[in-house]
């Protein structure tokens, strides 16, 4: 069933782009309550979920289980490198990661493999404010 294409759905919509990395749905919520636009946390999750079945939002789980999101730049599967400290995230291609999956699956009989990897780390800023503040 396809999502209409409300105005508080177009501003969340907005609101992801805007957004610098992914974000949760709580996050995004508080930036729209601030915006004052009365557009309610059960309207942002819907909104998002729809985004995400699209393909308009990526959308992961935070190693914390947390629904993260934001607006995709890239059509197709794809991966990502999430810096865990502010957020900036890298999409990839990870073509060893593709084989891997297929020859893993079909070893253990199984078709139609599909799979989900995003990497947490920290990017280079980050690593290098943190060595600063260690010192």
């Amino acid at each position: 069933m396809a999502q209409r294409n409300t105005w508080q759905r177009e501003r969340v919509r907005e609101a992801l782009a805007d957004a610098r990395g992914f974000v949760s749905a709580q996050s995004l919520f508080a930036t729209l309550r601030g915006e004052n636009t009365g557009i309610g946390l059960a309207t942002v999750y819907r909104a998002l979920s729809g985004l995400a079945a699209s393909g308009d939002a990526d959308s992961l789980q935070s190693p914390e289980g947390e629904a993260l999101y934001r607006a995709c730049s890239t059509e197709g599967h794809h991966h990502h490198l999430i810096c865990r400290s502010c957020g900036l995230t890298v999409e990839i291609e990870a073509k060893d990661v593709e084989a891997w999956a297929k020859r893993t699956a079909s070893l253990h009989g199984f078709s139609e493999a599909e799979h989900v990897v995003d990497i947490f780390g920290l990017c280079t800023p980050c690593t290098k404010q943190r060595a600063a503040g260690a010192e």
